[in-house]
């Protein structure tokens, strides 16, 4: 098929007439931009909802109010100053601080509780403020479309292009990765002269990156997810602290607030790792638990498993079946299933049917994917009987529990049904009323701020507070310190307060 140059001409010119020239607040210089400020201000006010559904908020209303003061404090200081910022703190332990183009920045208690001090916690809120002041997201929205446009041209001009595009499209994500990385640069700057302009020393921003690598290097812990967002150019410690210092001397800056204790005092109590009161898995017995809504199933022993305030999910190791509990909003069983057939673009292929299980009432009933008419008439007989056995099929069963409809869906590919079905039924025919006690009393850890009564070595305080031998290190690197780092007397100190 041949193109006509004029219709080749229309199109570029119209896509480039898109893009506008616009100053970066923070550089002072004029950079193509196809996101304006009020496409991000929109971004912004339709992902938080999304954010707080996906984590919730923690429930501490001084640790609210502590990062919305120094938020907008900080913010007023800033390249941007008249954007409507909001400032969070996710109810999640996982440890990251992460920026929503438009003015939101959310912080986790996660990453709360492993800051020792304001000045931490300031050059991170500095970094997160500086990638929205300096409009990397926007930047990298831009990137990708210049990209495919460019990815088009070549496309549609150069055979030899389209048939080197699969080698193009990974040049061009190793390039996008060295402008993460710039903008993470970017950010370590801004967070140092942000959280300077406020009075905090910097310097500290640099030591807790020791703390994030040490959490990384801890055999058997999870790496935060702060590391996995934000990508480490190089030796952050010694870049953050070398900037640290010389915009302190150039500046003439005295006097810097770290402001330890104050911060350590604030979040005493705050909860630690896990929350078992939103819901927890005891991989004894493969059983998860709420003690909240007072309900109790099994799910397949060793099979992955992930629990949010919007649903709980298990998955089989090769990631081929899942089980997943959400709720509904509806009041009837009809109308519950109805609205999962649309939401999922399924087709029910049996028989629904009312039973009860372990004393409740329940709805079940088995259903498939729609595939498009359209496409399958283009299809082979060969390519049709294929598409059929790897269409979505579902087991669904649904609970009537304290006024709310419980819904477990067990879905897999149609070929894979039969085989799945059983540890589907395993855990609907197991979810019942929670009655144990001491499932329902289960109590979080928390971080507990001790003094230090006398001068001694971290591991003799831990041992004086029962921490168990197995655990000092993830103490130690909670504090910021070794085991062996002499305390003197009257330092205050997080230990983990074990109450179940």
């Amino acid at each position: 098929m041949k193109i006509n140059a004029s219709v080749l001409l229309f199109f570029f010119i119209s896509i480039f007439g898109l893009m506008s020239c616009s100053v970066n607040p923070v550089t002072g210089k004029k950079q193509l931009n196809f996101m304006p400020e009020s496409q991000e201000l929109a971004i912004g006010k339709e992902s938080d909802p999304a954010v707080i559904a996906q984590f919730g908020l923690y429930p501490n209303d001084t640790l609210q109010k502590f990062i919305k003061e120094k938020g907008n404090l900080m913010a007023s200081k800033s390249h941007r100053p008249n954007l409507p910022f909001e400032f969070r703190i996710l109810d999640s332990d996982v440890i990251n601080a992460f920026a929503v183009p438009g003015g939101y920045v959310y912080f986790t208690r996660g990453i709360m509780a492993h800051f020792n001090n304001e000045a931490q916690f300031a050059g991170v809120l500095g970094h997160e403020i500086g990638h929205i002041t300096a409009r990397h997201s926007s930047q990298q929205y831009t990137k990708q479309m210049l990209t495919q446009i460019a990815f088009m041209g070549g496309m549609i001009f150069s055979e030899k292009f389209r048939n080197i595009s699969e080698q193009a499209m990974q040049g061009m994500q190793l390039l996008f990765l060295k402008f993460s990385r710039d903008d993470e640069s970017e950010s370590d700057v801004l967070g140092v002269k942000y959280s300077s302009a406020i009075g905090y020393d910097a310097k500290e921003m640099a030591d807790f990156f020791k703390t994030l690598e040490r959490v990384t290097e801890k055999e058997g812990a999870r790496v935060p997810e702060f590391m996995s967002t934000h990508p480490d150019p190089g030796n952050r410690y010694t870049t953050v602290t070398q900037l640290a210092k010389d915009y302190q001397t150039s500046n003439n800056l005295t006097d810097l607030k770290i402001n330890r204790d104050s911060y350590l005092r604030m979040i005493d109590g705050i909860v630690y790792g896990p929350d078992p009161r939103q819901g927890y898995l005891d991989k004894s017995n493969f059983v998860f638990y709420h003690p909240e809504m007072k309900f109790e199933y099994p799910i397949p022993s060793n099979w992955q498993f992930q629990n949010s305030p919007q649903a709980v999910q298990a998955a089989n190791q090769d990631g081929t079946a899942a089980i997943i509990l959400t709720m509904s909003q509806k009041k009837s069983f009809s109308e519950a299933a109805s609205e999962l057939l649309e939401a999922y673009q399924l087709k029910n292929t049996s028989n629904p049917s009312n039973t009860k299980i372990n004393g409740l009432d329940a709805y079940t009933f088995v259903a498939e994917q729609v595939l498009d008419n359209s496409t399958m008439q283009q299809m082979t007989t060969e390519q049709k009987t294929q598409a059929d056995a790897e269409k979505l099929m579902v087991l669904f069963t649904l609970y009537q529990y304290n006024g709310t409809i419980y819904v477990l869906q067990g879905m897999t590919a149609k070929k894979d049904y039969s085989a799945q079905k059983n540890n589907f039924l395993y855990s609907m025919n197991g979810f019942k009323p929670l009655y144990d006690s001491k499932r329902i009393n289960v109590l979080p850890e928390r971080v507990k701020i001790v003094t230090v009564n006398t001068d001694a070595s971290l591991k003799d305080v831990m041992t004086q507070n029962k921490i168990p031998v197995d655990r000092m290190e993830e103490v130690a690197i909670l504090n910021g310190m070794q085991q062996t780092t002499v305390l003197k007397k009257g330092t205050l100190v997080k230990m983990i307060e074990k109450r179940w």
